[in-house]
């Protein structure tokens, strides 16, 4: 019954989940020099991947949210713990988001796991790695699990996954992402996206881009009905959101693994909280603290102090992996 109990508690302001959420990415300014290596993938196309390494035999692949990059202050500051911690690390920039737009048409969506098993074979196949493990935040999160419960032929290198704030049930998520709540989030990620398709409207004529209905669009259905659906060949929305989403796939998974997700994580609805799958497994390992926001976890104004979510995924690795550097 791996379902494990923390004792986090914030200072006053940072108990406010919304507080927590926007912290992070408008005001910690951490730094990383990364080494770039771009891969040419099987369709023609590439993937940016950014290496910070301190000549370890561990390698952590991080994996990015909706619209993040390896620049994602959780990214660097994940990164940088985890060297300080005696790990490489390797940070993947999802198709369009490294600073480039990607070459052909289709980016990524939250289910696109073929793209993770190319990178961990790429990984495997041209580094010598012992111990490989991959951690992924909101979108890269549910592609982490996917990825463990979708495929059979995991190279024995990866030796688990931990996954941070992650909408694991698309169907519900997307609908709690719609309330007011969650308005200036929706339009922030929305914004993003438009530009995006309009840049490959430019790029692909054939794409046949609605414009006026893209202008109009305020929900996430709206920008699948003209991209992800018939880009990636769903038959809808609920049908993508469905074949997307990890929590199906979290019972298949076989190698130790963790999920936390804050109880107050305005994106999430209660279906992101998986506590009949932890309870009945013995390697999925679920962490739910009464606080933390959407990828948050700042305890404190002290920088020093707010590596909560850092700490724990070092925790995990070293004493659930036994992987020490």
């Amino acid at each position: 019954m791996p379902i494990l109990t923390t004792d986090f508690n914030p200072s006053l302001p940072f108990k406010s989940a919304h507080f927590n959420t926007m912290y992070r990415p408008l005001f910690m300014k951490d730094t990383i020099k990364y080494q770039r290596k771009r891969l040419i993938t099987w369709d023609a196309d590439f993937i940016d991947l950014d290496f910070s390494c301190i000549g370890s035999k561990t390698l952590v692949l991080l994996i990015h949210g909706l619209e993040g990059s390896a620049q994602s202050n959780y990214m660097i500051t994940t990164a940088n713990h985890l060297n300080e911690t005696g790990f490489d690390t390797v940070c993947m920039n999802l198709r369009s988001c490294s600073g480039e737009d990607n070459l052909i048409l289709q980016t990524y969506h939250s289910g696109k796991t073929d793209d993770v098993d190319f990178i961990i074979k790429h990984l495997t196949a041209n580094y010598n790695y012992e111990n490989i493990i991959i951690v992924g935040f909101s979108l890269g999160g549910n592609l982490t699990l996917k990825y463990l419960g979708e495929y059979n032929d995991i190279p024995t290198e990866v030796k688990g996954g931990i996954a941070v704030s992650v909408p694991i049930d698309l169907t519900s998520s997307q609908a709690e992402l719609l309330k007011l709540k969650n308005k200036i989030y929706l339009n922030e990620f929305i914004k993003s996206i438009k530009l995006k398709m309009l840049e490959k409207a430019e790029k692909f004529p054939e794409f046949n881009l609605n414009k006026a209905l893209l202008f109009k669009a305020t929900k996430f259905r709206h920008l699948e009905k003209q991209y992800t659906v018939p880009v990636f060949g769903f038959k809808s929305s609920e049908d993508y959101w469905i074949k997307a989403s990890a929590k199906p796939y979290i019972p298949k998974i076989k190698v130790p693994s963790l999920l936390i997700n804050s109880l107050d994580d305005s994106f999430l609805s209660k279906e992101c909280y998986p506590f009949e799958e932890a309870k009945n497994s013995t390697i999925f390992h679920l962490l739910t603290p009464n606080y933390g926001g959407h990828v948050g976890f700042i305890s404190s104004f002290n920088d020093t102090d707010s590596r909560w979510i850092e700490n724990n995924i070092v925790k995990f690795i070293q004493e659930n992996l036994g992987i020490t550097s």
